[in-house]
Formats: structure tokens, C-alpha cells, sequence
């Protein structure tokens, strides 16, 4: 009989972009458990459920808005990007129109023009938004890590 293999727990990230605005804001939160700080909407994947019935299904739960996936932005696997255990985490790119409410593990949110980030960013969200602002101004992908 074969033992299943431990492996990082799967999530997925999403960069929310408001398309009814102009220049095409940011929603972020604010967290309400540790690691605090702002981060992008997101959490993990159940059983059952494809990565991106899960970036919705996130976005919904945390901001109430309904989002249309554009593409995914990477995948970020760095063993350190979550102080409470290693995750892997697929990134994707939306729109969404209304006003969001922070809702379930978010204590807040905010809209964020691409130069006005918060400097507080909980997990990688921060190198996210650095990745983020690179394809936005010239439509790359998160470039691979050499290994």
C-alpha cells in the first residue's frame, strides 16, 4: 500500500481590477487574522473545486464582488511565503464592477490606483504587485525562477 504524499497546501490569489472605474483600481484587503496587513483576496482551494471555481468563489466571499477571470498572472510556491506553512498559490488577474464589502476574513478593504500600493503587504503580496504592474505596463507573465 503507498502512503500519499505530504505536499503545500494549494490557494489561489486574486488581483481584482474595478473596470467601471477609471484606470482600473485595485481592490485589496486588510486582514483580520495573522499574518496582518493588506493582501490580495484570496484562500484556499477545497476538494472538489478547479482553481478557478476557487479564485470566484474567494473573491466573492471576501469582497462581494462577482469577478469575470482574465488570465492567471503565476504561481508562487516560495516554501517561505506563508509564515503559517508552506502554500502554493496560483495568481489570477480579474475585473469586477460595484462596490465591494470586506467580508469573511477580511477586516477591510481598499481601492488602490497601481501607484498608491500600501507599503504593508501581508505574505508575497507585495512582489505580486510588482509582477502585476510589469505585465499591466507590458503584458509579461511572472517570468520563472531559474532553478
Amino acid at each position: 500500500m503507498s502512503m500519499r504524499p505530504i505536499t503545500p497546501s494549494l490557494t489561489v490569489d486574486i488581483l481584482i481590477e474595478l473596470s467601471d472605474r477609471e484606470s482600473f483600481p485595485l481592490v485589496l484587503i486588510e486582514r483580520k487574522y495573522p499574518p496582518l496587513g493588506w493582501a490580495l483576496p484570496g484562500g484556499f482551494v477545497d476538494v472538489g473545486e478547479t482553481l478557478e471555481q476557487a479564485a470566484v468563489r474567494e473573491a466573492k466571499e471576501e469582497t462581494t464582488l462577482q469577478v469575470k477571470l482574465r488570465c492567471l498572472l503565476g504561481c508562487y510556491s516560495d516554501p517561505k511565503r506563508d509564515s503559517r506553512g508552506h502554500t502554493v498559490s496560483a495568481v489570477y488577474i480579474a475585473t469586477a464592477q460595484g462596490e465591494p464589502r470586506a467580508e469573511d476574513d477580511a477586516a477591510a478593504f481598499g481601492i488602490f490606483t497601481p501607484d498608491a500600493f500600501p507599503s504593508n503587504m501581508a505574505f508575497d503580496h507585495g512582489a505580486i504587485l510588482s509582477d502585476y504592474l510589469r505585465y499591466r505596463s507590458s503584458g509579461a507573465l511572472t517570468p520563472l525562477l531559474r532553478v
